[in-house]
């Protein structure tokens, strides 16, 4: 429950497909992007706090858990859409000295704000990878 294949957001969710076949041709057009990467893997696990982004409705979303734990897509902005909150899993020193986090949806960010600590919450811009 850590994740939700594009496959089945666009055909189970979004209802913008009816097969796998009709999914893969859309993701093969190169129309769907998760946290603003193009993915053509029918499979990509989109995660929590992901944005779902489609360029040719100009849609986006972002994937939430509802009330009862389920996963649920939030229709959001575009200005929405270039950010994302992460947990932060891990702080650590790397080699040299240099200080990194890990989030929990795996990015290594180096160099955070020293006021970070684990189990905190950052905005993330999704654009160059930095804290906001």
């Amino acid at each position: 429950r850590e994740c939700l294949p594009l496959v089945i957001l666009l055909r189970n969710r979004l209802k913008y497909a009816l097969t796998l076949k009709e999914v893969s041709l859309i993701v093969m057009q190169r129309l769907i992007k998760v946290d603003g990467k193009v993915r053509t893997d029918t499979n990509y696990p989109a995660g929590f706090m992901d944005t779902v982004s489609i360029d040719k409705t100009s849609e986006h979303f972002r994937l939430e858990y509802d009330t009862k734990g389920r996963f649920s897509l939030v229709k959001i902005s575009a200005k929405d859409a270039k950010w994302k909150l992460c947990r932060v899993r891990h702080a650590m020193v790397g080699k040299k000295g240099i200080p990194y986090i890990v989030t929990h949806d795996g990015r290594t960010i180096r160099y955070p704000d020293p006021n970070v600590k684990v189990n905190d919450t950052i905005k993330l811009d999704l654009e160059n990878n930095k804290i906001v």
